[in-house]
C-alpha cells in the first residue's frame, strides 16, 4: 500500500529578492511499513522534502498525498492536527525537553497534541519504554542519559501516539558508530512490530545500507531510486 506520493511536487523559498528552488518537480511512491532513506549533498533538498511530507513546508506546486491526504488542501490549523495525530518526528539533536524525564518526554504528545487520558497514556508510555530498552532510565532527564538513550527516548516519542509515518532528519548524526547501528536495528525492530513507515534524510551510510529503498537527490531534484535487499552489518 502507498503511504506517500508525489507528482511533480516543488518548494520555492523567497530569500530577499532571490528566489530559491529547494525541491524541483520530484516524483516519488513511498510504501507502508517500509525503510526509505533520501540521500543527497547538503543543499540539495532532502530536509525540505521530509518537511513537506510532514505537514511543516507547505509545497508550491504538485501535488502531495499522505495517508490518503491532500497535504496541499490543508492549511495550518488542519496540517497541525494531521501532523500531530498520524507523524512522529526523529532529529539528530534528540529535541528532549531538558526539564522533563524519559517518561515525561515520551508522553508529551500525549498531553500536548492528542490529551489521551492519564491511565491510557501510561500504558503507551509504558509499553515504549519497555520497546525501546528505556525501562530503567524512565525517571531520568536527558542530561543524565547517554546520546544512545537519549535517541532512544526520541525513538519511543516518535511512535507513542501510534504514528503511522516516522520521518527522522540525519538521526545517527550525533552518534558514534556502534551506537548508531544500534538504533537503527532499534528503528527497524519498531517497523516490524508496529507497522510503522521510517523515512530518513540523511548523509549517513550506514543508513544508506541499511534502507531498503533509497532517493537520491541532486539540486533539488530526485535523480535516481534504488531498492536493495534485507542487509546485514557486521
Amino acid at each position: 500500500m502507498s503511504l506517500v506520493k508525489a507528482n511533480g511536487l516543488a518548494k520555492t523559498y523567497r530569500a530577499g529578492d532571490v528566489e530559491v528552488r529547494a525541491v524541483k518537480d520530484a516524483d516519488f511512491v513511498i510504501e507502508a511499513a517500509s525503510f526509505v532513506a533520501f540521500v543527497g549533498p547538503s543543499g540539495s533538498g532532502k530536509s525540505t522534502l521530509l518537511n513537506m511530507i510532514g505537514c511543516l513546508d507547505h509545497p508550491t506546486a504538485g501535488t502531495l498525498t499522505v495517508l490518503d491526504t491532500d497535504i496541499r488542501a490543508l492549511d495550518r490549523g488542519a496540517a497541525a492536527r494531521f501532523r500531530g495525530l498520524n507523524i512522529g518526528f526523529i532529529f539528530q539533536d534528540f529535541n528532549l525537553v531538558p526539564v522533563l524525564t524519559a517518561y515525561e518526554n515520551i508522553e508529551y504528545p500525549l498531553i500536548m497534541v492528542q490529551q489521551w487520558p492519564p491511565e491510557k497514556r501510561r500504558k503507551q508510555v509504558t509499553r515504549l519504554l519497555r520497546a525501546v530498552g528505556m525501562e530503567a532510565q524512565a525517571h531520568k532527564r536527558p542530561d543524565q542519559l547517554s546520546g544512545g538513550q537519549k535517541q532512544r527516548v526520541a525513538v519511543a516519542r516518535a511512535l507513542v501516539s501510534n504514528a503511522r509515518l516516522v520521518l527522522a532528519d540525519e538521526p545517527t548524526a550525533n552518534l558514534d558508530h556502534d551506537t548508531a547501528y544500534r538504533i537503527i536495528d532499534l528503528m527497524k525492530l519498531m517497523r516490524d512490530e508496529f507497522g510503522t513507515t521510517f523515512v530518513f534524510s540523511t548523509h549517513d551510510p550506514k543508513i544508506m545500507a541499511e534502507a531498503e529503498v533509497t532517493f537520491t537527490l541532486e539540486d533539488g531534484r530526485v535523480v535516481s531510486s534504488s531498492h536493495h535487499q534485507e542487509a546485514v552489518h557486521a
